[in-house]
């Protein structure tokens, strides 16, 4: 049985309960936070109800939704939970913590403490004649650093993702990534992959603290994230993991509750700017979603509404959707999607098998289109 949470629910004045099965709110996220009583919205027109409640009716189709957000202007629109779920459920982002990582990058670089397209500060790659020393903050942010690196392997657990978060690399994940041959040229070739976010989080590591110790490193990137990120934005249930060296997996393993990961989409949608103030320069933001030269679909850590190289499976629908629009993306089915045209942010959160995928990027591209 799927829940739908009511106005009162919302609000923290009502016990959780399936209810109406048409939501008819729209809020502001600050509201929904508070104790006070939200301004209601009329209904949502008819169309949009039904594209947005097929991800939990058709789950043959899609998987198993678990949350579903809908804000246009910033305005809670549409909120709708599997059972067992709610409001303050945290959910794992998987790769949607690629973008986390790359606007905490960001930060830096504005800060003038890391350079977009200086050699990365890696001390595993500065030895002489070394070809990684040549791989800049750019390649990493465009998976174009030219490392040898298998994400998903066939099967799945032979992959360098599953030994990294997994297996024999998980003690020092970033050791794992950074100790990776060149197979490319810096800038030659798109690959994705989740270790090149893991050596991204080491660098941020690396530059908010010298101290080589877990506790002091883990300690200094959530202070970072809890001043740049966390309190800025109101993204409370943000919580990343991290490795036993105090590395913050930063391309695959955060936590934080539906409405939080909307409080990001917002945040890029509005182009790094919360009330009115400015966190993110605009270069930044035009960076992430500028395409990169191996792979329009892609950005600065961050999935575009571009076609993709020939034969290379669309992330998000070019054919059908606002060119402008972009998608934090993640295992199982995770999406933060901002369409700036349209002043719409949608999150879905669930779990999809990779054969329903282009069933839920279709049902995905009729809400879009709907709003």
């Amino acid at each position: 049985m799927l829940g739908v949470w009511s106005l009162g629910q919302a609000t923290g004045q009502g016990n959780m309960a399936p209810a109406s099965p048409t939501p008819r709110f729209g809020v502001s996220l600050d509201d929904v936070a508070s104790a006070g009583t939200p301004r209601a919205l009329p209904a949502l027109p008819t169309a949009v109800k039904a594209r947005a409640d097929a991800l939990f009716v058709e789950a043959e189709d899609v998987g198993q939704t678990r949350a579903l957000l809908v804000l246009r202007d910033g305005e809670l629109i549409y909120e709708r939970y599997a059972a067992g779920f709610g409001p303050e459920s945290k959910l794992i982002s998987w790769s949607m913590a690629k973008s986390i990582t790359a606007v905490l990058t960001g930060f830096l670089v504005a800060d003038g403490q890391l350079s977009l397209d200086g050699p990365a500060p890696v001390a595993a790659w500065q030895r002489s004649g070394d070809p990684r020393g040549a791989i800049t903050l750019r390649n990493l942010l465009h998976m174009s650093s030219g490392l040898e690196h298998v994400e998903n392997g066939d099967p799945i657990w032979q992959g360098d993702t599953v030994t990294m978060l997994f297996g024999d690399g998980a003690g020092n994940m970033a050791g794992f990534a950074e100790a990776k041959p060149a197979a490319a040229q810096p800038g030659e070739v798109f690959n994705y992959s989740s270790a090149t976010s893991v050596i991204l989080s080491d660098i941020l590591a690396d530059t908010l603290t010298p101290s080589p110790n877990s506790d002091a490193r883990r300690d200094a990137m959530l202070g970072f994230i809890e001043g740049r990120l966390v309190e800025p934005l109101g993204m409370a249930s943000l919580m990343p993991e991290f490795d036993a060296q105090g590395t913050m997996i930063g391309g695959s393993i955060m936590h934080a509750t539906a409405r939080d990961y909307a409080r990001f989409g917002e945040f890029l949608r509005n182009r790094g700017v919360v009330n009115g103030q400015r966190l993110l320069p605009e270069t930044w933001m035009r960076f992430m979603l500028t395409p990169s030269r191996n792979d329009a679909g892609y950005g600065g850590h961050i999935w575009l509404n571009r076609r993709r190289p020939a034969g290379v499976t669309p992330a998000l629908w070019p054919d059908r959707g606002p060119n402008d629009l972009f998608a934090c993306i993640g295992h199982q089915g995770q999406y933060i999607i901002v369409s700036p045209s349209q002043r719409v942010t949608i999150v879905r959160l669930g779990v999809t098998r990779d054969d329903q995928f282009p069933a839920l990027r279709r049902h995905l591209a009729d809400l879009t289109e709907s709003l």
